[in-house]
């Protein structure tokens, strides 16, 4: 945490924005994420005293951004094959408001198996938005994904104040 300390704020001192990953916490884990959903089974005292320590101080510091991994953490959202970045508890609930992040949210890259295992492209996009991401990366198919989105905003499920939102959070 402490050399992680140093390099964000070498970083953000000239000007470049940090990203801290993998949140909640990608250490522990003999899954690749590139080719699996990777499922997690640590307990939540565990995940709060040892996962999220590092992102802890990092925010409390300052971080720019962080950028939310692709696995499935039942003690932080039971739903079964829910990849952390489409959630909303652990997006939202946990790493905005229990954690008061404010900055900039990545997800992982949208093309690994973490993703795409079980989701769409396009449904994948609308389920990051949902959950509280601000960029998505790499979605795999670039234009279902935008038209999905539209459809959702059709639908009154994303609204365009939230991604107004996000684009001047960006800017």
């Amino acid at each position: 945490t402490s050399k992680s300390l140093a390099y964000m704020k070498g970083m953000q001192d000239n000007g470049i924005l940090a990203t801290a990953k993998h949140f909640p916490g990608h250490g522990d884990t003999d899954t690749d994420s590139h080719k699996a959903l990777p499922l997690l089974t640590q307990s939540k005292k565990r995940i709060d005293s040892l996962e999220l320590y590092p992102f802890n101080l990092l925010i409390k510091e300052g971080v720019g951004s962080i950028m939310v991994a692709h696995l499935n953490i039942p003690a932080l959202d039971p739903t079964e094959n829910l990849p952390s970045t489409l959630s909303r508890p652990i997006v939202t609930g946990l790493l905005k408001e229990r954690l008061g992040f404010e900055g900039l949210i990545f997800t992982d890259a949208m093309t690994m198996k973490g993703v795409t295992q079980h989701f769409s492209s396009g449904e994948a996009a609308v389920r990051a938005i949902l959950a509280g991401n601000d960029i998505i990366l790499l979605p795999e198919d670039l234009l279902p994904a935008i038209a999905e989105v539209k459809i959702a905003i059709d639908r009154k499920q994303i609204s365009i104040e939230v991604l107004n939102a996000k684009c001047r959070k960006v800017l």
